[in-house]
């Protein structure tokens, strides 16, 4: 069983950003948890503290990438397979923030507005020479999404019980489903958090 550390708030989040700050040219991490972890509020901790040491830093939330009501829905609003499989434009974060970073040094910040269900109209964004872009929301590993720095907030079924909204505890198993996916295959995040009390994380340390 691997070991976790308990850490504060503050030294995850500097810790994270060493981890961004030590790579040259655009980064792209990804802050994979479920919406009751809040992974874009730790996004936003991460950016702004790359910020204070002179990187560009700006975060994407991947609830601006869902993709349209129609194919998401289409069986049925609370059915965890199509949250699990239909919910997320994850091949448009692929193509209009990791390649276009990389490959064009630009980014598009929305690309659909969950709320209204249409196009965000968003224009892409130049991105300064030293880039890093933080994409935040659920299940992001496993998609073969080309991140550089991978952080997995975690949290047990009764922590994701407590912090889910009821009307979207529908979510839960799928969420569950697809760690529990990722364990089998052996998908590994470069930093790891047990954060069933975000005021209280507690990162794997690794024996190598």
């Amino acid at each position: 069983m691997p070991a976790f550390t308990p850490l504060t708030p503050e030294i995850l989040t500097a810790s994270v950003a060493d981890r961004a700050e030590a790579l040259t040219g655009s980064v792209c991490i990804a802050v994979s948890a479920p919406d009751a972890a809040d992974p874009v509020e730790f996004a936003q901790r991460v950016a702004t503290e790359l910020r204070t040491r002179g990187r560009a830093a700006d975060v994407v939330d991947l609830h601006d990438f869902v993709r349209p009501a129609s194919l998401r829905l289409e069986h049925g609003r609370t059915d965890p397979y199509s949250y699990r499989h239909d919910w997320f434009g994850y091949a448009a974060v692929d193509r209009e923030v990791l390649r276009a970073v990389h490959e064009h040094r630009r980014w598009l910040p929305r690309l659909w507005d969950e709320r209204t269900d249409r196009s965000a109209r968003e224009r892409p964004r130049r991105a300064a020479e030293d880039q890093i872009l933080v994409v935040a929301g659920p299940m992001l590993l496993g998609r073969g999404l080309d991140f550089d720095v991978t952080v997995v907030l975690t949290m047990s079924r009764g922590a994701l019980e407590r912090r889910t909204r009821p009307e979207d505890h529908w979510t839960i198993d799928a969420v569950l489903e697809h760690d529990a996916v990722l364990e089998h295959a052996g998908a590994d995040a470069d930093v790891l958090v047990r954060y069933d009390h975000p005021t209280r994380p507690a990162v794997r340390t690794r024996s190598d």
